[in-house]
C-alpha cells in the first residue's frame, strides 16, 4: 500500500469532502485570528488555537514561546476537537500551511495518528478556487482519543543536545527561519537578533513556489538530498523560532519522501534567552 501524502491539493480534498470521518481544522494565528474565523472559514471547519491547543506557554528561557503541551493533556483535546482513531484530518492555516498546520501534523503524528494531511496553499488557495466558506462558530462531536503510545514518537532534541551539536562536525543544525532574522539583521519576536553557531540557514519559504504551493516531492528531493546525504538522520536537527514553522520544512522533507529528522522545540527562543 502506497503512503499516504502529509500533503492534500485542494481537487483531492473536494472530493474527500462528503467523507463522515473527515474533521478538518483551521489553525490559522495572529492576535485577530479567531473572530477572523468567525467572519470566514472553509466549510465544516473547527477552530484549533496554537497557544492553547498546540503549545503549554510558559516561560520561554524553559522551552521557548510554544513548548508541547503533555501528551497526555494532547490526547484530551484531541477529544475535545472530535478526533478518534479513525478521522481523516485536514489541516490549513492562512499561511499557506507554513505555520501552525504543520505544527498540528506534526503533533497528530507524534501521537501515533497516520491519517492527516496539510491542504496545499492553505486558506487563500481554497478561497481562490471557490472551495465553500461560511463563518461562526463550528465543533464535532467529543470523542474519547486512543493512542497506541504514551509519549511522542517522532524524534526530538533538547537545549543541551543542540549544543552539542553545534560542536559536532557529524551533527548539522538547520534553521529554517527568514535570512534576515538567521543573519541578526532584524528579529521582529524574540528579543535578541541572530542564529545558533554553526546552524545552517534553510528558510521554509523555499519549500512553496511562487504561487504559495509545495514544490514537488521531486523538486524538494534535489532541494534537500546534499543535506541529508550527508549526515545522518539522528545528526540532523530542524528548528525555527518557537518550535512551529521548523515543523513546515519537516512537512516538506516527509512529503518529499525522507525520514522525519529532529525537532528542537524550544528553537531560538529558547536557546537565545540561554546562551547569548
Amino acid at each position: 500500500m502506497n503512503k499516504q501524502s502529509p500533503i492534500i491539493q485542494i481537487n483531492e480534498f473536494l472530493q474527500l469532502s462528503k467523507n463522515p470521518n473527515l474533521r478538518l481544522f483551521d489553525v490559522r494565528t495572529g492576535a485577530d485570528s479567531k473572530a477572523e474565523f468567525d467572519k470566514k472559514h472553509l466549510q465544516n471547519a473547527v477552530y484549533v488555537d496554537l497557544n492553547s491547543d498546540l503549545a503549554k506557554i510558559d516561560n520561554p528561557k524553559n522551552g521557548g514561546r510554544h513548548p508541547l503541551p503533555t501528551f497526555e493533556d494532547f490526547i484530551k483535546t484531541l477529544g475535545k476537537l472530535g478526533i478518534d482513531k479513525d478521522s481523516h484530518v485536514v489541516i490549513y492555516d492562512d499561511k499557506n500551511g507554513a505555520n501552525a498546520a504543520a505544527r498540528f501534523w506534526w503533533m497528530l503524528k507524534g501521537v501515533g495518528h497516520n491519517n492527516v494531511q496539510v491542504l496545499d496553499g492553505g486558506l487563500q488557495f481554497a478561497e481562490s478556487q471557490n472551495y465553500p466558506l461560511a463563518s461562526g462558530e463550528e465543533s464535532y462531536p467529543e470523542t474519547k482519543y486512543i493512542s497506541d503510545y504514551q509519549d511522542w514518537q517522532l524524534p526530538q532534541v533538547w537545549i543541551d543536545d543542540v549544543k552539542k551539536a553545534t560542536q559536532d562536525a557529524e551533527s548539522i543544525v538547520v534553521d529554517v527561519r527568514e535570512s534576515q532574522r538567521y543573519d541578526g539583521i532584524m528579529e521582529p519576536i524574540d528579543l535578541v537578533a541572530g542564529h545558533i553557531p554553526n546552524a545552517q540557514n534553510f528558510p521554509f519559504i523555499d519549500n512553496l513556489d511562487e504561487k504559495g504551493l509545495f514544490k514537488s516531492p521531486e523538486v524538494l528531493r534535489n532541494l534537500y538530498s546534499e543535506l541529508f546525504d550527508n549526515y545522518e538522520k539522528s545528526k540532523i536537527i530542524f528548528h525555527c523560532g518557537s518550535g512551529v514553522t521548523a515543523c513546515h520544512s519537516l512537512l516538506a522533507l516527509d512529503y518529499a519522501g525522507f525520514d522525519i529528522p529532529n525537532l528542537y522545540v524550544g528553537s531560538w527562543s529558547e536557546w537565545s534567552r540561554n546562551e547569548i
